[in-house]
C-alpha cells in the first residue's frame, strides 16, 4: 500500500513557559486525540520545534486527505476541545487565513 507524505508548520506563542507547557501536554499523548489521527489513517506524526516555530511530518495512507480529517473532527467533541485548548498556546503563521493552523508546507527539494 502507498503512503502519503505532507509537512506542515506552525508557530507557537514566543513565551517559554507556554512553550514549555505545550511540549508537556503533548508528550502526555491523549489516547482519544491519538485515535482520531490513526483513525483517518494516518501512521506516522512526528512534531519537531525550534523556538516558537514547529513542524510535523504526517505519513498517511493512500485514502487518507485533509478534508476527510477535517470533517471527523468537526464532530469529534474531544478533538473540538483539544483543538480549542491547544490554541492559547499556538499563533498563526503571518501568511494564515484567519482561522487557519497548520499550513502545509511546500516540498521544494528531494535528494535524488
Amino acid at each position: 500500500m502507498s503512503t502519503q507524505k505532507f509537512c506542515l508548520a506552525l508557530d507557537l506563542k514566543d513565551d517559554l513557559a507556554l512553550i514549555a507547557e505545550y511540549k508537556f501536554h503533548h508528550q502526555q499523548g491523549r489516547a482519544e486525540i491519538v485515535k482520531s489521527i490513526k483513525d483517518a489513517g494516518i501512521s506516522v506524526m512526528d512534531i519537531y520545534c525550534i523556538g516558537n516555530r514547529m513542524f510535523m511530518i504526517i505519513e498517511a495512507d493512500a485514502n487518507f486527505s485533509f478534508e476527510k480529517k477535517t470533517a471527523m473532527d468537526t464532530g469529534n467533541t474531544t478533538v473540538q476541545e483539544w483543538e480549542e485548548f491547544t490554541w492559547k498556546f499556538q499563533q498563526a503563521l503571518p501568511w494564515a487565513k484567519p482561522g487557519e493552523k497548520w499550513m502545509l508546507m511546500e516540498k521544494i527539494f528531494q535528494l535524488p
